[in-house]
């Protein structure tokens, strides 16, 4: 057996069964030997984009992602997207073929160690033949304890040399204890009196809580405690349809009466959040609250630069669990916010706006989210962008639906749609969409194709603006020309058709409507290339750079 033989036996013992990359010198005996062992590879067109699809199918399976690349170039071209998964605390490994050991003459000579550090990676390498099996089991166990990417550098001439089996390969899920950790009774205790103290009580549930299934108990907690269930942007909509009283996303992404009624809590449960200052609006949301968080971290100091009153290290399901045990033998007393004047506000905050902005054959963005949110089955899962488009979207999706969301994720535009493919293909090939920007989707146009080639049902919603638009609503607040940041680009539904897949360019909502029932009808890689007014600016921004309150 040769060592590239051993490394693929020990990735797919690992459970890799879908890998994303480029395929070069260094890195082809090794994809070789993943096929005849069953593994599907995706040729991509860019190396960063294969890692950006290893990266949404990673947060979909809930399990490291793999991306190879060649040597050199073929690793250098990992760079932004390693940094957003690093960001996001993806767990993945990422297998980059290396020249010869020492021979720094070599064209595509890179220091892929030092390379590794500035892009937020872990590092192993196989330097040795003995050392191949260990190299993978130690990336896979780092990728999984530590949510993070790892890459493994393989030098070229140590891959091809014999390798002698040492056994039984053991994964490194047999070294990772897996059982959920349990709360301290004490700061349980401790918890549930500070919660009997409130009549206030907000709890905020992270995409911490989400994984752990915590959703039946954060609905008891509600019951116990009258409260207001918020959500990170990282767990938008969760539960929202098993709750009258969902305030929606806490913080910059939330509408004015989720802030108003906010500020009003006096005790704040933060689930599996981190609390960071886009969840807590700098602590201006929560000015007189106590804080309890529950999260396997060690401990967590929130965005506003405070650490909780109460700290409970467990999971999210079981700390809550516990947590509702003590409560029940002696519940809160009063209504919290569960009272008909707050279920009226919150149902009143939901309502469409009393007209949208009419221009010449371009739509409203606010329109087009309502109109997509209602025509799109929520079994279509949702992928949210980063950019000014995104914020439309970010904030008035109201349907419950599974929502990734890449905001805040380096601020790397373009990223969607590739974390989009990903995690269709983790989900078994389960039709998705992406709400993204034109220029960020020209970023990785290729990709489409790529897409197109391996059928992927992707549906790519493209609010074109025919510019970068945060730079344009930036240039106009401060007093820049925003004509700078006009891009003009052509009609992407036939480019889209050209490149093998769907495609419509719309600029009305009968021809929207009309784009989507076909993608529904029959789900296959398709772009709507939805032509959008620069006319109307998003609630963000509009706090952002004008300091209004909306």
């Amino acid at each position: 057996m040769k060592v590239y033989e051993a490394l693929a036996e020990a990735f797919v013992k690992e459970g890799a069964t879908d890998v994303f990359g480029m395929m070069g010198d260094a890195n082809m005996h090794w994809m070789n030997a993943l096929h005849e062992r069953g593994v599907k590879l995706y040729e991509v067109r860019h190396e960063g984009s294969g890692l950006g699809m290893a990266d949404g199918w990673a947060r979909a399976a809930g399990r490291p992602g793999v991306v190879t690349t060649t040597s050199g170039p073929g690793t250098a071209q990992l760079a932004t997207s390693m940094i957003v998964a690093a960001r996001a605390r993806t767990p993945l490994v990422a297998f980059c073929g290396e020249v010869p050991v020492g021979d720094e003459t070599a064209v595509q000579y890179l220091d892929q160690r030092r390379f590794a550090a500035a892009i937020e990676c872990g590092f192993v390498q196989v330097s040795r033949p003995e050392l191949a099996e260990e190299a993978v089991r130690q990336a896979f166990y780092l990728a999984r304890t530590e949510s993070r990417p790892i890459m493994i550098s393989a030098p070229f001439d140590v891959q091809v040399k014999e390798y002698e089996d040492a056994g039984p390969y053991v994964p490194s899920t047999d070294l990772i204890d897996t059982a959920r950790l349990l709360p301290d009774p004490t700061r349980v205790e401790q918890a549930a009196a500070m919660v009997r103290a409130a009549k206030r009580v907000v709890v905020i549930a992270g995409r911490g809580a989400r994984a752990s299934e915590a959703g039946e108990e954060l609905l008891r907690f509600q019951e116990h405690t009258g409260a207001l269930l918020a959500t990170t942007l990282q767990a938008k909509n969760w539960l929202c349809d098993a709750t009258e009283f969902h305030v929606g996303i806490s913080g910059l992404y939330g509408n004015k009466v989720a802030m108003e009624l906010l500020q009003e809590a006096d005790c704040v449960i933060a689930v599996g959040a981190s609390l960071n200052h886009y969840t807590t609006e700098h602590g201006l949301l929560f000015p007189d609250a106590t804080y309890v968080q529950i999260d396997t971290a060690q401990n967590v100091v929130m965005g506003h630069g405070r650490a909780a009153e109460c700290y409970v290290r467990a999971d999210a399901r079981t700390a809550l669990a516990e947590l509702n045990t003590v409560l029940a033998k002696s519940p809160a007393s009063g209504d919290g916010f569960h009272t008909d004047e707050v279920r009226s506000r919150l149902t009143e905050a939901l309502a469409e706006p009393s007209g949208y902005e009419e221009e010449p054959g371009r739509l409203d963005p606010r329109e087009v989210i309502r109109v997509l949110d209602a025509a799109l089955p929520r079994e279509i899962g949702l992928v949210l962008g980063s950019g000014h488009q995104t914020d439309f979207g970010t904030m008035l999706f109201q349907r419950s639906r599974e929502v990734l969301s890449n905001y805040g994720m380096f601020g790397a535009i373009g990223q969607a749609p590739l974390l989009t493919i990903g995690s269709i293909v983790a989900n078994g090939n389960r039709p998705a969409f992406v709400v993204e920007g034109d220029a960020s989707f020209l970023m990785h146009l290729s990709e489409f194709e790529t897409a197109c080639r391996y059928d992927i049902p992707v549906l790519v919603v493209v609010m074109n603006d025919e510019g970068l638009g945060a730079e344009f609503h930036k240039a106009k607040a401060k007093g820049l020309d925003p004509e700078l940041a006009v891009i003009g680009n052509p009609d992407l539904g036939p480019v889209a058709v050209a490149l093998g897949g769907g495609g419509a360019t719309v600029r009305t909502t009968g021809e929207l409507l009309a784009a989507l029932a076909e993608f529904v009808r029959d789900p296959r890689p398709t772009v709507v290339d939805v032509r959008i007014t620069r006319n109307v600016l998003s609630v963000p921004y509009r706090r952002l750079q004008y300091g209004e309150d909306v």
